[in-house]
């Protein structure tokens, strides 16, 4: 272990009572004098602005040497320092009026001419219980701290009255400053010594920026009320559109209830007329056959005999298909028939009927039989119907009724999901 060369003090410097700053290339360090005595120093080969107070570096130093509850003696060697950041500027000031333990005396030295205002800033607001002392060397720094030690401490001389009044001016002028810049203090009053004094426009000007800041913070407070309540009244206009979208989705569930209970009072309505038709239709292709049949064993011209058997097939087929067509017409059918309708209003049964058919993929054939038109009749039907629907001109309706019937069914599992 080394000692003090100045007090023969023993040295304590452990590895790790350090922090790196790899951005500003420098090293933070404290060693520790003596029992009470600790040292902050910087290792750089170049000139550095500190940027910030390592306060758990401190705390650490503190628990490990046994002093967390007793009163230190700090020093700082300021040589490489050239500046400090405003942070560290806050930082310093909390570790003197916020921390423990307090600091019997606090020492800087190797103080950078460039620097040395800044300091003298630091010192002008600490407490007065605290004096803080700017010396040469790290031997007169370590004199300094025995002197305080042996109740010592030299009281500060000038030579004549003028000059100690300019040191405390310049001191109460450096604190204003501090209690400005570094604390944010804007409502402290400032001691402005007579127009007559020549230090007047100084601390003139000084009152004047204080003010300045004054109505500056103003300002911004009166901004952040109108901009709080500018957010409160946007909240407030989303709520209400929130809640108005939400009644009206109520609604339109309300609604969609409605309409599928109707759909499903229609749908069994149907399914009803639907079991008429179809046992109507099967009564009339058994008379169509018994016909048919009476007619082959009727003596007639063979020729004849054709024509009609033909014309038989021909309605039994066509009675085949209106059952076929009427057995699977399901909900969705009529739910498509439905939407159609409304979509095309000028849709007429007829039209709504070949539709359906159309969308379950009936030939032209089929579906003239089945309405009882020819197929050039049906064409003319189809034509008229395309432009009802407004298609365009390459636009088929069968293509047009499968999009129909793709995009609604998904609109429909939509629905189902979100409820």
């Amino acid at each position: 272990m080394s000692s003090c060369p100045v007090s023969n003090l023993p040295i304590t410097e452990r590895p790790h009572w350090k922090t790196v700053h790899t951005d500003q290339k420098y090293t933070t360090r404290l060693r520790k004098i003596g029992d009470d005595i600790l040292l902050t120093y910087y290792e750089a080969e170049r000139n550095i602005s500190i940027e910030y107070m390592d306060k758990k570096l401190y705390q650490k130093v503190l628990e490990e040497s046994g002093l967390t509850k007793k009163p230190v003696y700090l020093l700082r060697d300021l040589t490489h320092v050239t500046d400090i950041s405003y942070a560290y500027k806050v930082n310093l000031t909390q570790l003197i009026y916020h921390w423990q333990p307090y600091f019997r005396l606090i020492v800087f030295y190797n103080i950078p001419p460039g620097f040395s205002t800044t300091v003298e800033t630091f010192a002008s607001i600490v407490p007065e219980n605290t004096p803080v002392l700017l010396m040469e060397s790290y031997r007169d720094a370590i004199q300094a701290v025995l002197d305080v030690k042996a109740d010592n401490l030299p009281a500060e001389e000038y030579d004549d009255e003028e000059d100690e009044l300019y040191a405390q001016r310049k001191k109460e002028f450096l604190a204003a400053a501090a209690r400005i810049g570094w604390m944010n203090m804007f409502s402290q009053a400032i001691n402005i010594p007579s127009e007559d004094d020549y230090l007047y426009p100084f601390f003139k000007a000084l009152d004047s920026l204080q003010k300045d800041l004054q109505a500056q913070e103003k300002l911004r407070n009166e901004e952040r009320s109108a901009s709080g309540r500018e957010c409160e009244k946007k909240v407030s206009e989303q709520v209400i559109l929130l809640n108005a979208q939400l009644e009206l989705n109520n609604k339109m569930k309300t609604q969609f209830d409605r309409e599928r209970s109707a759909l499903k009072a229609r749908i069994a309505a149907q399914d009803m007329e639907l079991t008429r038709v179809s046992t109507a239709i099967a009564e009339k292709t058994a008379v169509l056959q018994s016909l048919r049949d009476k007619i082959a064993d009727i003596e007639m011209d063979p020729l004849r005999r054709r024509e009609m058997t033909s014309a038989c097939n021909r309605l039994i087929e066509t009675e085949m298909i209106e059952k076929k067509v009427n057995t699977e017409l399901t909900a969705s059918d009529s739910d498509f028939l439905s939407k159609l309708q409304q979509k095309h209003p000028g849709l007429n049964q007829r039209d709504l009927r070949i539709c359906l058919l159309i969308k379950l993929n009936y030939d032209t054939r089929e579906i003239a039989r089945s309405i009882g038109i020819s197929t050039r009749g049906l064409e003319s039907i189809r034509y008229r119907m395309h432009k009802k629907m407004e298609l365009s001109k390459h636009q088929s309706i069968k293509n047009y009724l499968t999009q129909l019937a793709i995009m609604w069914q998904g609109e429909l599992t939509e629905h189902a999901v979100a409820h």
